[in-house]
């Protein structure tokens, strides 16, 4: 892997040397990781306030029948699930097959390679969980897939993030690429994608999610009824007590795409939400997922 010379400039040295810590520490036991992942969610809590308020809006609209003292709880739960799936993020990017292999079982493969065999490609629809980024890699020890992504920002970091996911997926799709997803699936590779960030109006239609209208991105739809591919859930969930991980792929939709958009935002919506509430800690309430409102609704955040 050849690193461009600009990313060795002076203002990445700061980053070089965090990032060469996490790589010490993907070399370091399973439980000993998530050990410090919790340390640094408990951090994040205290000093990310921003992010602690979104996070406490999005439990408390979703769980409205918890009590305060639950919702709080589920709160600091969350940031040391955030916290855990930073440490994730660099073992998804840098830990060896071998040893990832023995951290995760995989649940529904024969719904992957039915829906292949119909040779019109595959949407794996995921979620914004916090062990995204190490559930696609789990599932690259399986098949190929191909993974669509937002570019980051810091170059640096999106250097790492996209040689790490054409290394082990394939190729890294970035999701203003329609034209490559659609390329992808009529090649009948699997293209993976979470489809449940909130993008603003452009592309979206208003959905339930946990009873609240949300922004839902479209595309899963469109790209399906343009494509012929099947569209099939993938999530991962984090076993408790540092046992590892289950990911989990189910049967691919029947009847998708309708004629109605909103109905099938509705239906991706309640499959993200049934799998949230096995874990709701591990779901990505930092996100603003309620930002964009319909009809001028009051904002919430």
């Amino acid at each position: 892997m050849t690193i461009p010379a600009h990313l060795f400039a002076p203002r990445y040295w700061l980053l070089w040397f965090i990032l060469g810590i996490f790589f010490i520490l993907t070399y370091l036991p399973y439980h000993w990781q998530m050990a410090m992942g919790r340390f640094l969610g408990l951090l994040a809590y205290y000093l990310a306030r921003r992010r602690r308020k979104i996070a406490a809006i999005n439990i408390a609209l979703c769980f409205p029948d918890d009590s305060p003292q639950q919702q709080q709880a589920l709160l600091k739960r969350h940031f040391a699930s955030l916290g855990m799936g930073l440490l994730e993020i660099f073992n998804a990017w840098w830990t060896s097959d071998n040893r990832l292999q023995s951290l995760g079982t995989i649940e529904g493969l024969d719904h992957l390679q039915q829906a292949l065999a119909k040779g019109r490609g595959v949407i794996l629809l995921s979620a914004h969980f916090t062990s995204l980024e190490i559930g696609a890699r789990f599932l690259t020890l399986h098949t190929v897939i191909h993974g669509v992504y937002r570019a980051h920002e810091n170059p640096l970091i999106e250097f790492f993030m996209k040689k790490s996911r054409e290394l082990h997926a394939e190729k890294a799709i970035p999701r203003d690429n329609i034209r490559e997803m659609v390329r992808s699936l009529k090649a009948n590779k699997p293209v993976w994608f979470a489809v449940d960030q909130n993008f603003g109006h452009k592309g979206s239609v208003f959905a339930e999610f946990f009873g609240i209208q949300a922004a839902t991105n479209a595309a899963t739809a469109r790209l399906a009824q343009l494509t012929g591919a099947a569209v099939v859930p993938f999530f991962t969930q984090r076993l408790p007590n540092d046992q590892g991980y289950r990911v989990i792929l189910q049967a691919a939709l029947t009847d998708f795409p309708s004629d109605n958009m909103q109905h099938d935002a509705r239906r991706i919506n309640a499959l993200i939400e049934a799998q949230t509430k096995l874990a709701p800690e591990q779901y990505l309430w930092a996100h603003r997922r309620f930002k964009d409102r319909p009809n001028d609704e009051a904002r919430f955040y």
